[in-house]
């Protein structure tokens, strides 16, 4: 190959295109991202960055002194592409023609319909995003945030240290319910509510209000929820518009192989935006998270380099984590597989136990809660069993 376009530049494509270079690839390398940021850390945005105890600096994924010898494209978005001519097309006008693609354009935060009018209403996505809404928090005194998923609990807490009026708002039975199931939800539930978050578990909300800036959030009974700032944490969608006519198989993201290879030979896919075939649960799925990035970017230049001959890894378990308060969660595995959970050591009541999830007899996922040495030995059991399919 002489040229490859890695579009994306964020996580899953500094990874990708690192793992190009440490496998052996000497040719042009086209890195192409719609922020004009070089590529930072996310996880932060929603905790330490938000808080003000780290930097933009500090959120640097490259190395100092890192040289990829690549050609970058910031502050430029990828609007189609041409999958069987692998042909970039960008939104300054100009195109990439590559022999190999690698698309990592990540996912897009869901929006609430009917707010995009409304000063004070923010999603937590990107760099910008945490920007404007560290500043908005500075003069703010009551939030409220829509959706108990990671970005949505992990903000609630930020915000809560920082001595604002939190109310966190969410649909299903607790937060955090879809990941690690709802006994376990409650457990991690209890900790906002000791710290002073107000939870409104099962709660649909309605609309905002306010004329030029958001005032407050009305739920489906009737209820207002005063707010001087709103965040909206309902998920986010793979950013794949620009592939509609490509010749690319999409679905909910790219669909491709188990080890990253897209419909039309010559183009792999990683990161958010990706929907990579489980054999274990038999469909294609998206992993968005972290880890995630990390372990695929490496089986997905493979796949490319080697016009998917490549022997993929064997498959590791969803490793998940998040810092909420001081309390460090960490799971791996996947919940909805289980048939019973137990706490075999310490106490959901003091915010510090392990869970074990298991079908029949076998262990399929794991919950630490500021339990990191003793998760650290579950998590390694995990990740050596043998695969099960089927």
């Amino acid at each position: 190959m002489n040229t490859i376009c890695v579009v994306g530049a964020s996580l899953a494509g500094l990874l990708t295109a690192r793992a190009l270079r440490a496998q052996g690839y000497e040719g042009r390398l086209v890195l192409v991202g719609d922020e004009r940021h070089r590529p930072y850390d996310r996880p932060p945005l929603s905790k330490d960055f938000l808080r003000g105890d780290l930097t933009e600096a500090d959120l640097a994924l490259e190395g100092e002194g890192e040289e990829l010898d690549a050609e970058w494209r910031l502050g430029v978005a990828a609007v189609a592409l041409d999958a069987r001519e692998r042909r970039v097309e960008l939104s300054d006008g100009t195109s990439v023609r590559a022999d190999g693609i690698v698309i990592a354009t990540g996912a897009t935060a869901r929006r609430l319909p009917g707010a995009g009018h409304l000063a004070g209403v923010h999603t937590l996505r990107t760099l910008d995003d945490a920007r404007a809404l560290r500043a908005d928090l500075e003069e703010a005194g009551r939030l409220v945030v829509i959706g108990g998923g990671f970005v949505g609990a992990e903000v609630a807490a930020t915000a809560r240290d920082l001595g604002l009026d939190v109310t966190l708002v969410e649909s299903g039975p607790a937060p955090l319910a879809r990941v690690v199931g709802v006994p376990m939800a409650e457990a991690l539930a209890a900790l906002h509510v000791r710290r002073g978050v107000r939870l409104l578990s099962g709660s649909v909300v309605s609309g905002l209000t306010g004329e030029d800036r958001v005032d407050g959030v009305r739920l489906a009974d009737g209820t207002l929820l005063p707010a001087d700032v709103v965040v909206v944490g309902i998920g986010a969608a793979p950013t794949i518009g620009w592939l509609q006519g490509s010749g690319l198989d999409l679905g909910d993201g790219v669909l491709c192989d188990e080890a990253g290879g897209a419909s039309v030979p010559g183009v792999v896919a990683v990161g958010d935006c990706a929907a990579w075939f489980d054999p274990v649960q038999g469909r294609h799925h998206r992993v968005e998270h972290w880890t995630g990035a990390r372990q695929r970017a490496s089986v997905a230049a493979a796949t490319l380099l080697s016009g998917g001959t490549a022997r993929t890894e064997a498959r590791r378990p969803t490793y998940i984590w998040s810092d909420q308060f001081d309390v460090k969660i960490q799971f791996i595995g996947h919940a909805a597989d289980a048939d019973t959970v137990s706490v075999e050591a310490g106490d959901p009541a003091a915010h510090s136990f392990l869970a074990v999830y298991r079908q029949g007899d076998r262990p399929v996922a794991v919950l630490g809660v500021n339990q990191v040495r003793l998760f650290t030995r579950w998590r390694r059991q995990l990740e050596t069993a043998p695969v099960q399919v089927g």
